[in-house]
């Protein structure tokens, strides 16, 4: 399905890296839909986000409002961490590898290749929802 014809002039090449980045970005959009989701139902981490600006985690709300409410210390360590993550295996070495996708941490595995396949297929899937 490509209805924006991104994959018709049939580089396999920008195909693979295209996956790749949709992969990636929806494990990122999981990850967010959890982080937003589990508060509301699991409760806040006890203690204090930011000590010295004696803000404690409970006093952060959810969604957008967060945003303002995180100090700049915070903000720069979470987009130093975002930038490590992008770098520390290489731009690309997934596509390198053949196995766009692949950053060696396997959760979603079996023996059997139809029900690996039935997995990454249902990872792909819930990751465009979340995006």
């Amino acid at each position: 399905w490509d209805p924006a014809g991104l994959a018709k002039d049939g580089d396999a090449e920008t195909f693979k890296r295209r996956r790749s980045v949709e992969l990636k970005h929806g494990r990122i959009a999981m990850l967010a839909t959890m982080g937003y989701i589990t508060p509301e139902i699991a409760g806040k981490f006890p203690g204090f986000l930011s000590p010295s600006a004696g803000l404690k985690f409970a006093d952060v709300p959810n969604g957008l409002a967060a945003i303002s409410k995180v100090p700049p210390g915070g903000w720069t360590q979470i987009l130093l961490y975002m930038g490590w993550c992008e770098v520390s295996r290489g731009p690309g070495s997934d596509i390198a590898s053949g196995r766009p996708g692949d950053f060696g941490w396997y959760v979603l595995t079996s023996a059997d290749p139809e029900e690996k396949k039935k997995k990454l297929s249902a990872e792909l899937a819930n990751g465009r929802l979340a995006m």
